[in-house]
């Protein structure tokens, strides 16, 4: 059968074919280079396994207070390897990345401590955690103060201004490596190694956490291959492969992970309890498969970047530029346009591809997000998935994709909704 038909049968057009497989033979060879990527960390991967000595039992799991459950402590081992750090702390109870960081700050900082965010607002959900919107349960509760160090124009860190921001009881310094809803570039590692760097001479107390998700293994080093005291993320996104159900990580020093533990459990319990609850082969087996599926998510963000820059719309990163994470952001300035996109990533999903996604009040946001999410895990942005919020420049977020093929299907998909919707014109496409 001619490939194109297999696309017919999908619902997509000639036209919106023809051009998309033009864009897609030209990426061939940036491909190649993403792959080889995969490949380094791979086997870095499997080295932790192997000398981890991973084994069918630490597959099995426990129920209750979980003590002696060798696949939980074996998968933090494998963690704190892969990370080059001394700990790390990984765990089901761990809910969302939000919750990662939010215990990664609230287990690290005491009363009259000072947070300063040194790569400018970030994201959305963490806004509540910090108190910058007032919230229940916050840190500005428990007299923990903040401070933000604004970006420079370019998007890079603005060191005189992270200077000027540190204040006698600054205790922790917070970098977010992904853009998140901000127009602005995601940093590479090496940046973020050089912003530490810059801290460091500054004061050698300080602990720096900086915010991974949607960033591990899109390089082959980390955050804390850098001088990072904490990395923080989502077992949903990048590093959960796919099957991770729910969870997060935290990576780094010893005293930071052991401080996590005590506020994840209880004082005197900490890293002992907490069972894994079947969960382990997902973890183990999503942990294995996440250098290769996020070289999935990665080629499908390059591909929809090439697509949606070729057509005019301002796009970031660019469709050359290189990648630091798997999310890709295409600004429409037409919320139509917006709802279009995410409906497209919708019907190309192998769950609940029936429904219409609807803009809502979405938990911890300042306004209505509109997000397609029809993946095997709920709200997994490490499978193909889009969100944004209804607020110029109405820009669109795109992620994940298990697979290049579907990432790649639902790009094309989401090109051949706006062309139904009559808000792009066939005539681009000649």
């Amino acid at each position: 059968m001619d490939k194109f038909e297999t696309y017919e049968k999908m619902g997509i057009e000639r036209c919106v074919f023809d051009y998309c497989e033009r864009i897609a033979e030209k990426l061939k060879e940036r491909f190649y280079t993403i792959d080889e990527t995969a490949e380094r960390n791979q086997l870095k991967v499997l080295h932790a396994f192997r000398k981890n000595q991973v084994q069918e039992a630490c597959m099995m799991g426990t129920s209750g207070y979980g003590y002696n459950d060798i696949g939980r402590d074996t998968l933090e081992k494998v963690y704190a390897d892969i990370f080059h750090a001394e700990d790390a702390l990984v765990r089901p109870q761990i809910t969302c990345g939000t919750h990662a960081l939010a215990l990664a700050l609230m287990s690290n900082l005491r009363p009259g401590d000072r947070i300063l965010s040194a790569s400018g607002r970030p994201y959305d959900t963490l806004e509540e955690v910090i108190g910058i919107r007032d919230s229940l349960g916050s840190l500005k509760e428990y007299g923990i103060g903040y401070d933000e160090a604004p970006l420079l124009p370019d998007g890079g860190f603005d060191f005189g201004k992270i200077r000027d921001s540190l204040k006698p009881k600054t205790r922790l310094i917070a970098i977010q490596r992904s853009k998140g809803y901000s127009d602005r570039r995601t940093f590479s590692t090496r940046q973020i190694g050089e912003c530490i760097d810059f801290l460091r001479s500054l004061r050698d107390d300080l602990i720096i956490m900086v915010d991974n998700c949607y960033g591990e293994f899109v390089e082959d080093i980390e955050p804390t291959d850098v001088g990072a005291d904490m990395a923080v993320g989502s077992l949903i996104k990048n590093p959960g492969g796919g099957l991770a159900p729910i969870g997060g990580y935290i990576a780094g020093k010893k005293e930071c992970i052991e401080n996590a533990a005590v506020r994840l459990t209880s004082p005197g319990l900490g890293r002992e309890v907490g069972a894994s609850l079947g969960m382990m082969r997902d973890f183990y087996q999503g942990l294995f498969l996440s250098p290769t599926v996020t070289a999935s998510a990665l080629k499908g963000a390059i591909f929809a970047a090439n697509i949606y820059e070729s057509l005019g719309y301002y796009v970031l990163p660019d469709g050359s530029e290189d990648r630091y994470d798997i999310i890709q952001s295409v600004t429409f300035n037409d919320p139509e346009a917006l709802m279009s996109f995410c409906r497209g990533i919708q019907a190309a999903s192998p769950v609940d591809s029936h429904v219409r996604p609807e803009p809502w009040d979405m938990p911890g946001y300042d306004s209505k997000v509109i997000m397609a999410a029809g993946s095997f895990i709920s709200g997994s942005s490490i499978e193909l998935s889009a969100d944004g919020p209804l607020r110029e420049p109405y820009a669109v977020y795109f992620q994940g994709g298990l697979t290049w093929p579907h990432a790649k299907f639902g790009i094309i998909n989401t090109l051949q909704h706006l062309v139904n919707d009559e808000l792009i014109d066939r005539s681009l496409f000649k």
